[in-house]
């Protein structure tokens, strides 16, 4: 369960937001001034803080300054009137992970709040290198894992320690789901860099019109939506580490504008004119053949030189399945503890089936398979019958992907409402999946519902009423003076 520190002098802010985080499974502590939210933060460390501004007993960007040196890593998301905006944004010059306008909205600022316990756990939980002496299962369950002891993966092990401590941009190839965010992450925490902020984008899952002002920010009236001054990735990542997944499906025009930063360290906000300055490390990774991308003119030669300073290979699975057997023990024990099972084994012809597959979704496609079989097993032994029909052999149209171990995981809920004797199932199943999708549509574009309801294949009047009755209305906010003490609703 991440924790939320909350700082804000108003009393019943404080009041709501605890409880409707608490809803969200999160566990909240507020303080009432700057030096009481400095005390719980040394004595707690939250996974994310909530800073309102303006504070009884001394500015809130005084007490930013003392959290970032207390930790450098930690998202802080600054809440501010219209009248202290600057400070706002000068806090997130120094770092900060986030800023919002009172009276501002309960989903925008969940979706900020969900996206700052991602990048602190990015940042914070080690990206641990695998051993060839197996420790406590704990250690599977608590850490994320580099796991494999094969020839290849030393290979890997041997050149993130030749350039980790060097400043040197670092090219991350590989196929899909070979585990290189994992690779990116164990370059970062071991470091020079390691105490100061890690920032991490998929250029590939933001659309092409909102990726430069992701990376590089953007003025107030830069487009249409850009209500004030947003402060880009790269600017975010002054001193530390920025990590641009799947840049191969980056754009010309952006893939220009990442050169010009790779070259001098210097750039403009999106609509602005002044120049910024800087000082990121860059690690950058792709599936795709860059080489074959610039021959086929999709991808700047030039970019490609300045990124293919130090490369890193990885190993698809097919070309490493000594390290299978591992792997399975891995997913085994993760998945036991996640999904409350306790499978203790895997039999040696469903283990065979397993060497005999070719893998094409990698590690990404394994991890799927594992938990389909714990979740399928009846006893504490994984049979054949277990796994996915593409590994028995059944069906090879296409590898189990992630969207299957969601499906899965509906599985479990549904199978877990109707034992412990819950009625109007198919109601339940159905609002647990809208609000889920309905909530990652959300955060993909920003809280945008005009564009939400674009994606959805919605009228934004029908994404409106649902969101009401799930609890999801970004139209309502929190105002001091409109909060009562007594419990309101909460989405």
């Amino acid at each position: 369960m991440p924790t939320l520190l909350i700082v804000d002098d108003e009393r019943n802010v404080r009041y709501s937001l605890q409880r409707s985080f608490a809803a969200d499974d999160v566990d909240v502590i507020t303080a009432a001034s700057g030096q009481e939210g400095l005390a719980l933060l040394a004595d707690q460390l939250p996974d994310a803080v909530i800073l309102d501004v303006r504070l009884p007993d001394q500015s809130g960007l005084d007490v930013f300054d003392r959290m970032r040196q207390i930790e450098p890593r930690l998202p802080v998301i600054i809440i501010t009137a219209h009248t202290t905006t600057e400070i706002a944004i000068e806090a997130m010059k120094r770092g900060a992970f986030e800023y919002l306008l009172k009276p501002y909205n309960l989903g925008e600022l969940r979706t900020a709040v969900h996206k700052a316990f991602e990048l602190s756990r990015l940042s914070r939980v080690p990206a641990v290198f695998d051993q060839a002496a197996v420790g406590a299962e704990g250690d599977d369950i608590c850490v994320d894992r580099i796991v494999g002891t094969s020839p290849a993966m030393q290979d890997v092990y041997k050149e993130i320690g030749r350039v980790a401590s060097q400043d040197v941009t670092v090219l991350i190839l590989g196929e899909s789901g070979t585990g290189k965010e994992l690779v990116a992450r164990a370059i970062y925490q071991h470091s020079r860099r390691q105490d100061a902020p890690f920032v991490a984008i998929n250029c590939a899952a933001i659309p092409e019109t909102l990726l430069e002002s992701e990376l590089f920010g953007h003025e107030k009236g830069a487009f249409t939506g850009a209500e004030h001054r947003r402060i880009g990735k790269f600017e975010q990542a002054h001193g530390g580490t920025i990590f641009l997944d799947e840049i191969g499906d980056m754009s010309p025009a952006t893939q220009a504008r990442v050169l010009r930063v790779l070259q001098d360290g210097r750039f403009e906000r999106v609509g602005g004119n002044d120049i910024v300055e800087s000082d990121a490390r860059v690690i950058a990774a792709t599936n795709r053949d860059l080489e074959a991308a610039i021959g086929n003119r999709e991808f700047r030669q030039d970019l490609f030189y300045r990124l293919n300073v130090f490369t890193i290979r990885l190993p698809p699975l097919r070309d490493r399945m000594v390290d299978l057997p591992r792997l399975v023990d891995h997913f085994r024990n993760r998945f036991n503890h996640d999904l409350k099972a306790d499978v203790q084994s895997i039999a040696e012809p469903a283990m065979k089936l397993l060497r005999d597959y070719d893998w094409p979704g990698n590690i990404r496609e394994l991890q799927s398979a594992v938990k389909y079989a714990v979740v399928r097993a009846t006893g504490d032994v994984i049979t054949a019958d277990c796994l996915p029909a593409a590994v028995r052999g059944e069906s090879s149209d296409h590898p189990l992907t992630a969207d299957d171990s969601e499906a899965l995981s509906i599985r479990n809920f549904v199978r877990s409402l109707l034992a412990d004797g819950h009625g109007e199932v198919n109601d339940r199943v159905r609002s647990t999946v809208d609000r889920m999708v309905i909530q990652e549509v959300l955060n993909f574009v920003g809280g945008h519902q005009t564009r939400a309801a674009e994606l959805l294949g919605i009228s934004p009047t029908t994404l409106r009423a649902r969101m009401q009755q799930l609890g999801l209305t970004l139209e309502k906010t929190v105002k001091p003076e409109d909060a009562s003490p007594g419990p309101p609703k909460y989405p």
